[in-house]
């Protein structure tokens, strides 16, 4: 039996720079996080021939053509497992949350299918691996930023070059200054899950005449990094509010009445910044605030459901093999 476990994310600034119609004519970049809410993949040999699968539904088929699941069927497919295997899932949040559970399976799932058949995988290839199953094979409308940092973890700058090249860099800065800035955010459910590949559609429609807020959220990712660089964490907060504006600018659907409202009660209860995570629609609110806030901003919340969290440091990773 193997078990992986695959970190979900946050991604503070920079999201839609990573999707392809942007950066193949100018480079993206994201500043983003991983954090310790897991998918965790168990792959084991099953009784015969079939191959047995256990996700929200349970599938027994004879083949791999068989497989209705679209990713489990890629990920066999590309790892060349035909049978007599049984995969499990399991996370630690609902999917259509806005934390990249989606590439954190993709990639859970293909570390431990190699683990599986006795193969050591990089960092590097698992994200590549998981960007050709998404977007080329599937045709997925998605970014490679929630592979790649799924794949890495710790917190992370990374760039998406024309030639489809991605750089992924920690972020320098001493442990006590990610330790402030985990203090001062907060994360909340806003109770609605969504289809990120919806707005995204929209989105990457729209992706020459929002060019110029693309580059401009780009520019903000560059400022997110250089200020934990410089130890200015709460001008770190003042630009998640900066990249939510001109998020929210680049597709209908990706914010809301409802919201703006949840927003603006954070907002007025002192919160510095924040955003909805991922394609946006619903999902998980972040946002920042002092320490002396906080307890305005949970009363100006009630309702939403916190969720507690802490940064990782690591990326995908094998944690029992028998």
């Amino acid at each position: 039996m193997i078990i992986s476990r695959t970190p979900l994310r946050i991604s503070f600034v920079g999201g839609g720079t990573d999707l392809p119609d942007f950066y193949r004519k100018d480079r993206g970049a994201v500043l983003s996080t991983a954090i310790d809410k897991y998918m965790y993949i168990t792959v084991n040999r099953f009784f015969d021939h079939r191959l047995l699968l256990k996700y929200s539904k349970t599938e027994l088929v004879e083949s791999v053509e068989a497989v209705e699941h679209p990713l489990l069927k890629a990920c066999l497919k590309l790892t060349g497992i035909t049978g007599g295997t049984e995969i499990t899932s399991m996370c630690d949040v609902l999917g259509g949350t806005g934390l990249g559970s989606s590439s954190a399976f993709t990639v859970g799932t293909l570390h431990a299918l190699h683990a599986y058949k006795g193969e050591f995988v990089s960092a590097e290839q698992l994200a590549q691996e998981a960007c050709r199953i998404e977007i080329e094979m599937l045709k997925e409308p998605i970014g490679k930023q929630d592979q790649y940092i799924a794949s890495y973890g710790g917190c992370k700058y990374i760039q998406f070059m024309p030639d489809e090249s991605v750089w992924v860099d920690p972020v320098i800065c001493p442990p006590e200054i990610l330790a402030e800035l985990k203090r001062k955010l907060l994360l909340f459910y806003t109770g609605v899950t969504r289809k990120a590949s919806a707005i995204l559609k929209k989105q990457k429609r729209r992706t020459q005449s929002k060019f110029k807020e693309l580059k401009s959220l780009r520019s903000l990712a560059e400022q997110a990094r250089k200020y934990l660089n410089l130890h200015q964490v709460d001008k770190f907060g003042k630009l998640l509010h900066e990249n939510w504006t001109l998020k929210k600018k680049l597709a209908p659907g990706i914010s809301n009445s409802g919201i703006d409202e949840i927003y603006e009660r954070a907002r007025k209860a002192g919160a510095i910044g924040g955003k909805i995570l991922g394609a946006g629609g619903g999902g998980f609110l972040l946002v920042f605030c002092h320490d002396h806030s906080q307890s305005s901003v949970r009363q100006a919340l009630n309702g939403l459901r916190e969720i507690p969290f802490e940064l990782e440091s690591q990326g995908s990773k094998i944690i029992y093999v028998s």
